[in-house]
């Protein structure tokens, strides 16, 4: 088998790994419309399933795989005429990474560190206190947009795709906007919990420092990856050119 198939078959399979991390995610939080419990027991069974062993090196290593592809493509672009789809689904896939860095270190790094123990609560009640709740829904978004159009453009020529469509562009919508329907709710729930906003779990209030560095160089290298990658590629085609302009 030739190593275009072979890229395509790892890159698809990857981001149906993702995608499916991101679904459970976004139901996570539209849980949050009927209570803070419902979406708490969903969040331990979400737990369990990534942080087990098999969960941890299948989502984190699809994490890897996946970025890494994409590093090779935007390599290997020979031109930046794209039609405005793929614009959009560069855009999105470029802001989910952002997402895991920032989520990998609020909840699974400070939990395999530190023995913070994350449940809705504390979460909340970080993101708020941080300022950052409505980043994370912000960076939701584009990642489930990225994988549905990704889905959508490798097997659009189906015929059962296209008897879906409507249903899958209400799936598309309607999945993100529970999501940010629910965490509000459980915002509201947090913040009539008491006169003022609880205290941020302790554990990551001793460790906050440390924390914003890992995602803060965890960014940098992010950035400075895919900047490489491209501007390696600009220059390669720009080489190319004068190679063959020269007589």
């Amino acid at each position: 088998m030739e190593m275009q198939p072979i890229s395509r078959h790892l890159q698809l399979a990857s981001g149906v790994v993702l995608l499916t991390y991101l679904f459970l995610h976004l139901v996570n939080h539209a849980l949050g419309i009927w209570s803070l419990d419902l979406a708490g027991h969903g969040l331990m069974l979400a737990i369990r399933l990534w942080h087990s062993t098999p969960g941890t090196i299948l989502l984190y290593g699809s994490a890897a795989l996946h970025f890494s592809l994409a590093l090779r493509t935007l390599y290997g672009r020979r031109h930046w005429v794209l039609p405005a789809t793929e614009w959009i689904r560069l855009w999105a896939g470029l802001s989910l990474p952002l997402l895991l860095i920032r989520h990998a270190v609020g909840t699974r790094l400070a939990a395999s560190l530190y023995g913070f123990e994350p449940d809705y609560e504390k979460i909340v009640i970080s993101l708020i206190s941080s300022g950052t709740q409505g980043l994370q829904l912000a960076l939701l978004a584009p990642g489930w947009v990225h994988g549905c159009l990704g889905l959508w453009l490798r097997f659009r020529h189906h015929d059962f795709m296209r008897r879906a469509k409507p249903a899958l562009i209400a799936l598309l919508v309607g999945l993100p906007l529970l999501s940010a329907a629910g965490f509000m709710h459980m915002t509201r729930i947090v913040e009539a919990a008491g006169a003022h906003l609880p205290a941020p779990d302790p554990t990551l209030l001793a460790h906050r420092v440390a924390l914003d560095d890992w995602r803060r160089d965890l960014l940098m290298l992010y950035a400075a990856l895919v900047i490489g990658a491209v501007g390696a590629g600009l220059l390669r085609n720009r080489l190319e050119r004068k190679s063959l302009a020269e007589p």
